[in-house]
């Protein structure tokens, strides 16, 4: 019978899952002590009725940067309130990924008008004129703002934003209302792209999150643990080896949480009691492959074909491949899937180097001297069987 399907299962394992989730906040965030110092001096005039700090916060993916931010935000609104001379706060967050400066700054209008409110429209307006409705909102409300406008670095024309924001108050546009700026980016880079007139309006506080090392990773994976899963449903031989394993590859407390729910199901599924070394190796397949699948498919059509035929030349044996032979395979793959592929070598050049930043590419320099002069040649760096068969498992979606 159908309804006795799901009868025999149980969680054996597991005491409270939620805790290995990505959208699980720790009431204590552990190993960024240094981290969280620097952010709450940023911070500190908020507290004293003064214009706060712009601070920008840069790391890899799964470094802790967002749970820090919302644990410094939540804790600093929780003393504002305590102070006299500090002035109401409202935080309001967006994330900045393929946006214009119009739809960030149309989000922050609506996010400080209550639902009873007309919402500020989606297109047909200036973005001086959605700056100048944002202006008037803040000072209508008459408090401190923060913004936390996350992968600020992939917001279209950064300059504008950067610019006026934090002169709004020295221009006159602000009168009543004070605000700050926080900017989390992967993109360690991104301020060297910025204008030479908005590094000096910002004049931010910046903070790095470095990648954790293993005996870091081991102390989260610990903590989650102890409140995660049951008693005795782990061998500490499990939880060194996913922190050193998610240690050695990215670094990332993202990595090694995934690492550990996912062999606390590959456990349950296998109906054992605890959690063994076994374990987290086969959970580090499935992830690796799981995350290699989700940041494929986040890539632009023409960005998934060039890395599929990297794939394919490192398949050959043809890697580390110069921008021409990828330019090759590239043509061969895209008409193969019957697509039209994009014509110029330079076209090809710049998606080679926006995946190398956002690092699927390795790329080194070769100098041939006289013979061939100096170039750059590719590879990836993710498992070029993961790629082929994650793109015709793309090509084959309805």
């Amino acid at each position: 019978m159908s309804e006795d399907l799901f009868a025999e299962m149980t969680e054996t394992l597991f005491k409270d899952k939620s805790i290995l989730s990505e959208e699980h906040s720790p009431d204590v965030i552990v190993e960024r002590d240094d981290e969280i110092d620097a952010y709450r001096t940023a911070l500190k005039d908020v507290l004293f009725g003064r214009n706060p700090s712009n601070v920008f916060i840069y790391g890899k993916t799964g470094v802790g940067k967002t749970a820090v931010t919302e644990y410094i935000l939540d804790a600093l609104q929780t003393e504002v309130k305590r102070r006299d001379a500090a002035d109401d706060l409202q935080v309001h967050s967006r994330n900045c990924n393929d946006d214009t400066v119009y739809q960030t700054v149309r989000s922050l209008i609506n996010s400080i008008r209550d639902n009873s409110r007309e919402q500020f429209p989606e297109t047909g307006l200036a973005t001086s004129h959605a700056l100048e409705t944002l202006f008037k909102e803040m000072d209508r409300v008459g408090e401190t703002f923060l913004f936390v406008l996350d992968e600020i670095d992939h917001l279209d024309d950064a300059d504008t934003l950067l610019y006026e924001l934090p002169r709004a108050r020295a221009n006159g546009t602000l009168v009543d209302a004070r605000v700050g700026v926080i900017g989390i980016s992967n993109n360690y880079t991104f301020r060297s792209s910025l204008s030479p007139k908005v590094k000096d309006t910002l004049m931010e506080k910046e903070i790095a999150f470095s990648p954790y090392d293993a005996n870091e990773l081991r102390s989260i994976l610990s903590t989650r643990a102890e409140n995660a899963l049951a008693e005795e449903a782990y061998e500490e031989s499990a939880i060194r080896f996913a922190a050193a394993k998610a240690a050695k590859d990215t670094g990332s407390a993202r990595q090694a949480i995934d690492l550990l729910r996912e062999s606390g199901d590959i456990a349950e599924e296998d109906s054992d009691k605890m959690i063994v070394d076994t374990h987290v190796q086969r959970a580090a397949q499935r992830v690796q492959r799981g995350r290699v699948e989700n940041k494929l498919r986040d890539q632009t059509m023409h960005g998934q074909l060039i890395l599929e035929a990297l794939a394919q030349l490192e398949a050959d044996g043809q890697a580390p491949a110069r921008s021409k032979a990828v330019q090759q395979m590239y043509e061969k793959v895209t008409r193969g899937w019957k697509h039209n592929p994009l014509t110029t070598l330079k076209s090809i050049q710049n998606h080679l180097a926006d995946l190398t930043m956002l690092g699927f590419l390795e790329r080194t320099e070769r100098n041939e001297g006289r013979a061939g002069g100096a170039h750059y040649q590719y590879e990836l760096t993710l498992d070029p069987r993961t790629v082929l068969e994650t793109r015709e498992s793309i090509e084959s979606e309805p």
